[in-house]
């Protein structure tokens, strides 16, 4: 989904952003609610960048990478931590472009998860390529996002991928006789 934000975005240079886990959700400027198996997700666009919110039966996650004041880390390259019954990793890297690169990696980027089910692309104002872009999705027990921050003024571009994966409780067995009527039941933890 891509979408036009009529607001400025005020994170303005890439060195600017901060990472935190475990914020309340902040104001959004667009959101996107995804259903991924058992696992709810909600893409944010901030004004300062972005926020993903995860919950599931085995607890929920809130990742935000935006300008905030106060107590944050700054970018990280990578970060691999446990959460509760999540294992969480995290990693960033940031690009600077030539005009022409930075230009055409910004509209292949925005056409990427413009055109798909589970992405969502704010435009800001001022510039074509001033944007922010996430991307999530399942894949068996773990839920995966990335993100994309465009700024056009440095022609850098911040892209970020995070995996979340949660502990299995330990199966049951099911009796021989009664694996006819045994249900199959996926959990977030695979």
């Amino acid at each position: 989904m891509l979408t036009t934000i009529h607001t400025a975005y005020t994170d303005t240079r890439a060195n600017d952003l901060a990472w935190a886990l475990g914020r309340e959700p902040m104001p959004s400027l667009a959101t996107l609610d995804l259903e991924l198996a058992d696992a709810r997700v909600q893409l944010r666009v901030l004004g300062a960048s972005h926020q993903v919110l995860l919950d599931s039966r085995e607890g929920s996650c809130s990742e935000t990478v935006a300008c905030m004041a106060g107590g944050n880390t700054p970018l990280p390259l990578g970060v691999s931590k446990r959460l509760g019954n999540f294992e969480y990793e995290f990693a960033a890297r940031v690009e600077s472009l030539s005009a022409g690169s930075f230009a055409g990696r910004a509209q292949e980027l925005l056409a990427l998860v413009a055109d798909h089910p589970h992405g969502l692309a704010g435009l800001f104002p001022g510039d074509p390529n001033a944007f922010t872009a996430l991307l999530a999705q399942r894949r068996g027990g773990q839920v995966h996002w990335r993100t994309w921050h465009a700024y056009p003024r440095e022609r850098r571009l911040v892209a970020t991928r995070t995996r979340v994966s949660g502990t299995r409780e330990p199966e049951k067995s099911t009796p021989v006789g009664d694996r006819a009527n045994a249900k199959c039941d996926v959990t977030f933890g695979s």
